[in-house]
């Protein structure tokens, strides 16, 4: 429940406002002391503030004073005065200062919910624009407010004005695109071309051609020389999407390029010298693939000069709910449709939901129930997800409790480990038997290796 603050010395008022505003948590202060202490304890979003307190309750100095402490501590609080019938001068005063609204005793309860329930929506929506505006970033496509996701726009930041090879690691789905193109638009090649291009999507044969362009009669169907990839993007980015698919062959080449920055286009004997900012993708453990000498170790260590982790989307918490937000407006705009928002137990399932897709799986259940969704609201079953109702009872136990907390922690430690059962429990500071035995304990099948005693690596997909 919304927690509300009622700052009042009366026990009248006090029971009054208890029994009549039950759709809130109402916490109580008698003075100004106390108030400051509740507001730093429970950081209320709306509290109703009488004037008249005490030392000097026929006064409104203390209660003024109290007000102007409590917009120090947060401005964004939502503070009701309540005044005497007749002291309507210290109520305007009181919102000059930076009250929210004031209201005139007696009480009357119905019309008080309605002012409370005003200030606690209008307190969401300019919480909701704050985040909104946060998680924009100086990116307007990276969306989140999540501690994992700032830390990774702080590192965009940093990496962004220099010439850093960078190497973007993340599950399929998280972004590692939008990731590229900000770091392009805030380094000082933003104005020239930023060019993408996947190299598990194009064929093996093919890709050093793309890539590097030809010269006329290279090969047959070769009528003109056409420039490559990394031409086009001369001056500018290029992303290599997916490089733990890049062919054995075709490494040699590459660690050529990124260290000397010239090419030879397929069939062409002259060295073309190019400008180009490189950042790398993949969602495959390259120290894995260099171990098993299916990825060269010299250009591994070319291209991840850096490297940036891009969180899956479970691991983001609320940022789900704002990023669901950010498309449902832009889906609404391009299907031109009205859907004002979600239901509660579509936001339950949508935080409940282990989106082994992440942002994409989002972006595809969301596109399909705007066009399908029969209400303003979208609902958890327009979504295709289930609601787990027990996971939003506050009756948990103790036990419940501690099961999901060490769950959560699990999880969130193996995938800091790239699925390394021996680092996961490095990070969780218990032995690897400790480990296994709470995953056995949980039946999290999905991070047990089939043979764990010998293999202590899982791969990110049976996560999912």
């Amino acid at each position: 429940m919304k927690t509300l603050l009622a700052i009042d010395d009366d026990l009248g008022i006090q029971k009054q406002l208890k029994w009549s505003l039950t759709d809130y948590e109402v916490v109580f202060a008698e003075d100004r002391n106390s108030a400051l202490q509740q507001v730093r304890r429970y950081e209320p979003a709306v509290v109703t503030l009488d004037l008249g307190l005490p030392p000097d309750p026929t006064n409104a100095s203390e209660g003024m004073a109290c007000l102007t402490e409590i917009l120090q501590h947060n401005p964004d609080t939502k503070v009701i005065v309540i005044t005497g019938s007749t002291d309507t001068e210290h109520a305007l005063q009181a919102v000059a200062l930076g009250a929210y609204d004031y209201y005139q005793k007696p009480i009357d309860v119905d019309v008080l919910n309605v002012i409370v329930a005003r200030a606690f929506k209008l307190s969401e929506l300019e919480a909701e624009n704050r985040v909104l505006k946060s998680a924009n970033y100086k990116s307007q496509d990276i969306i989140g407010n999540s501690e994992s996701i700032l830390k990774a726009c702080r590192m965009v930041e940093k990496i962004a004005p220099t010439e850093i090879t960078t190497l973007l690691l993340g599950e399929s789905g998280t972004g590692k695109e939008v990731f590229a193109r900000s770091i392009h638009k805030q380094s000082p090649r933003a104005t020239k071309p930023f060019v993408a291009i996947n190299c598990a999507s194009i064929p093996d044969n093919l890709l050093e051609s793309e890539l590097f362009g030809y010269e006329k009669g290279a090969f047959t169907g070769a009528h003109k020389t056409t420039l490559g990839k990394i031409e086009t993007a001369n001056g500018g980015t290029l992303m290599l999407d997916e490089i733990g698919d890049m062919p054995l062959a075709l490494q040699a080449k590459m660690l050529r390029f990124l260290q000397e920055r010239v090419i030879e286009r397929v069939g062409g004997r002259n060295e073309i010298e190019v400008d180009v900012r490189v950042v790398c993708a993949t969602h495959r453990n390259l120290a894995e693939m260099v171990a098993e000498q299916s990825f060269r170790e010299d250009l591994f260590y070319r291209v991840s000069e850096i490297t940036l982790n891009i969180p899956p989307l479970r691991n983001r918490g609320q940022d789900i709910v704002v990023i669901a937000k950010s498309l449902l407006q832009k889906f609404n705009q391009e299907f031109n449709t009205n859907i004002q928002g979600f239901t509660e137990d579509a936001i339950n399932a949508m935080l409940g939901h282990r989106w082994p897709g992440n942002i994409r799986e989002l972006q595809n259940k969301l596109k399909s129930a705007v066009i399908m969704a029969d209400n303003k609201f979208i609902s958890a079953e327009d979504l295709g997800l289930i609601v787990d109702h027990n996971a939003s009872s506050p009756l948990l136990t103790l036990r419940k409790v501690r099961e999901q907390a060490e769950t959560q922690a699990i999880r969130h430690a193996y995938n800091l480990s790239n699925g390394n059962l021996s680092k996961t429990a490095d990070v969780l500071g218990v032995t690897r038997p400790t480990l296994y035995a709470l995953i056995d304990k949980y039946k999290m099948l999905d991070l047990r290796a089939p043979d764990s005693d010998n293999q202590n690596q899982v791969s990110p997909d049976q996560l999912a």
